[in-house]
């Protein structure tokens, strides 16, 4: 059975706190994201998880929401996922430090206003 939207964007904002909760948990921070190799298979999963769900919603949805960077992150998780040219994780340490939570913020915005 295919996921709705909102179900989707649900999905989105779910991975993301758990992740969150999980790198405040276990001390992941940008220096050490940028070093360790354990850290970096702990995030990797969560953000191809959030790229995947972004890149199966509609393209009705997508269009009403164009300033979101949804080929953006539906891209970083093709890029994760095959390696291509070896991840940069000076880049992955941005997404996650600096672009997510913005992301995430209006995920939950969107979802607001779907349920009114």
């Amino acid at each position: 059975m295919k996921k709705s939207d909102q179900e989707r964007l649900k999905k989105i904002v779910s991975i993301w706190d758990n992740l969150s909760i999980q790198m405040k948990k276990h001390g992941i921070t940008a220096d050490l994201l940028l070093e360790d190799e354990f850290s970096q298979w702990a995030v990797t999963t969560p953000l191809y998880n959030i790229g995947e769900q972004v890149y199966q919603l509609s393209d009705e949805l997508k269009n009403r929401y164009p300033k979101q960077p949804w080929s953006a992150v539906a891209g970083l998780r093709h890029r994760l996922v095959h390696d291509y040219d070896g991840i940069n994780w000076i880049m992955i340490v941005e997404v996650i430090f600096e672009d997510m939570e913005p992301f995430v913020q209006t995920i939950r915005e969107i979802l607001n206003e779907m349920q009114n």
